[in-house]
């Protein structure tokens, strides 16, 4: 009963939209070519520097590079906007922080 809950809880999180309609918007503000390579390579890398982080319980000083991952996948997004000239989305609705990952799911998978 606690999946019911769980898929509830996604769904009204995600509004009325499809997960294809978060990601449709969310390549409409990521057209630019240099913010494009810039989101697909920073979104591993900040995807990778959480990863590090929960490690570094078990792994001495492995929060170190999991910090500079962050910092680098960070700024990444942040050159691929200035390039766009377009503000992140997640500045305008919070969810788009969790949709970039699908972004670049789908967009690795040659879907976008």
């Amino acid at each position: 009963m606690a999946s019911v809950g769980l898929v509830y809880d996604l769904t009204a999180m995600l509004g009325d939209r499809s997960s294809q309609e978060w990601i449709d918007q969310y390549a409409t503000s990521h057209q630019h070519p240099v913010n494009r390579v810039c989101h697909t390579l920073g979104i591993p890398t900040i995807l990778i520097s959480i990863a590090l982080f929960v490690a570094s319980g078990f792994i001495h000083r492995l929060w170190l590079y999991g910090l500079l991952l962050f910092i680098l996948g960070w700024v990444l997004q942040v050159v691929g906007h200035a390039f766009e000239g377009k503000p992140p989305e997640f500045l305008r609705d919070w969810p788009f922080l969790f949709v970039g990952v699908r972004w670049w799911w789908a967009k690795i998978h040659g879907k976008v």
